[in-house]
């Protein structure tokens, strides 16, 4: 099939400007990275709240990392592991359309991290759920302001790459995977309510216009699901080869660089890297890596070795990606019959450095009870505007909220509003709602 299909738009009558030198990656590119979606990452946690320090990473400039990792995997792949492989070249994408696909993954993500998504979730239990990835989709194909009802109107071939699970929340949801929902709802324990990996209900038919190039018999073997044994529910088994690349990136980039991050804060000190990898100098050895040599350089004096070290690190990675059969059994089509892997020993070490993060940084006390913060002041920010909508929201959200005709598509204005914004502008919109003392008729958000 003509790779012109996967250059499409839903909105026919985008068409290039007169002298517009650019193809159809380039301006997705374009249209993304000015886009206020992507711009509001700079005010969305990453993993350590902000406000903290100026040091770490924020969602935004993760996403950057993401774009940078992601288009040096393919070059990687093209110029090198794969050159002599005409087929899979051809496949692999342009750098224009890697950064675009890197850049986006994360626009969907709501305020205050898993905090924030947990919340939304919550709160949107009877009416379709909500997932941060579900929500980068809708975003790109139909929230955004850059045309009317498309989004930003993205290429089929972007839309693919950001589909990360696509059967949508209806399909892969088990009820009982939830636990116990207490009240006031913001003590639920966050654990058991973790949404489904998913696409939302309401985009089922921007995803059949994704797949539409596919053959009934690729699509029917793409779209089959498992228990996902994190969350209890079920998980799609496939995605696509873009895809697997931006995954690839985003697995190195948060597990490294909040590494480094976690070193530079002194979440993780020497003594705490040294005894965790007691036992497991062989985990680095088999990777060509001298552990006392990476050891001497994360925790020198001079940060410019840590960085070296981290930089290193990263390269080795991306050099022992390769491509093979993503295993959708009956795919004729490039872009699902092939998905980009990491060599299981680097695939180790990748998550033996991230489960020390996870340990240390990410499940740490401080860390979570910032997680419990957001969760509960989107939940109470949530319920503060569906009780009075009309009342409370603003003028252009009021006018989105009465125009939907059912209660579902009602809630589902009000997680959109929540869902798009920073933490500060969430922190500020609540305590004016709710602090006494706080707020102003002048206030603008």
């Amino acid at each position: 099939m003509s790779n012109k299909v996967w250059e499409e738009r839903r909105d026919k009558q985008d068409i290039q400007r007169n002298n517009d030198v650019r193809d159809e990656w380039e301006r997705d590119y374009a249209r993304l990275i000015h886009s206020s979606a992507f711009r509001r990452l700079q005010s969305k946690t990453q993993v350590l709240g902000l406000g903290e320090s100026d040091f770490y990473r924020t969602r935004l400039t993760h996403s950057m990392e993401v774009a940078q990792i992601g288009a040096g995997i393919v070059r990687w792949l093209k110029e090198s592991r794969h050159k002599d492989d005409q087929e899979i070249v051809d496949a692999l994408p342009k750098l224009s359309l890697m950064n675009a696909i890197c850049l986006a993954h994360d626009i969907g993500h709501p305020p205050f991290g898993h905090g924030g998504e947990v919340a939304l979730n919550i709160c949107m239990r009877e009416h379709g759920g909500f997932e941060g990835n579900g929500q980068t989709l809708r975003i790109l194909s139909k929230l955004d302001k850059y045309t009317d009802g498309f989004g930003m109107n993205p290429t089929r071939r972007l839309l693919l790459g950001v589909l990360k699970y696509p059967v949508n929340y209806s399909k892969v949801c088990v009820e009982t995977a939830y636990g116990e929902l207490k009240l006031p709802k913001w003590l639920s324990k966050a654990k058991k309510q973790h949404p489904p990996k998913c696409y939302l209900d309401d985009e089922k038919e921007m995803v059949d216009w994704i797949l539409k190039p596919l053959t009934s018999e690729e699509r029917e073997e793409f779209l089959e699901y498992k228990i996902d044994g994190k969350t209890g529910h079920w998980k799609t088994k496939y995605h696509g080869l873009d895809t697997s690349i931006m995954e690839l990136a985003d697995d190195i980039s948060y597990s490294l660089h909040d590494f480094e991050d976690a070193i530079s804060l002194g979440m993780i000190t020497k003594a705490i890297w040294e005894e965790y990898n007691n036992k497991a100098e062989s985990i680095f050895s088999d990777c060509g890596i001298v552990l006392q040599d990476l050891t001497n350089e994360l925790f020198s004096s001079e940060s410019y070795q840590r960085k070296k070290a981290i930089g290193n690190l990263v390269h080795t990675l991306i050099t022992h990606t390769y491509v093979k059969s993503s295993g959708v059994k009956n795919a004729i089509t490039p872009l699902i019959k092939w998905n980009a892997f990491l060599e299981d020993n680097y695939e180790k070490m990748r998550e033996h450095i991230f489960d020390l993060v996870k340990e240390r940084v990410i499940k740490s006390t401080n860390v979570q009870q910032l997680e419990f913060k957001g969760q509960k002041l989107v939940i109470e920010l949530f319920e503060a505007l569906s009780s009075d909508p009309e009342r409370l929201l603003p003028t252009t959200t009021v006018a989105k909220y009465k125009k939907a005709e059912s209660e579902r598509e009602k809630q589902r204005v009000i997680c959109d509003y929540i869902s798009g914004m920073t933490d500060e502008y969430a922190t500020r919109l609540y305590e004016k709602i709710y602090a006494p003392h706080k707020g102003s008729i002048f206030d603008r958000l």
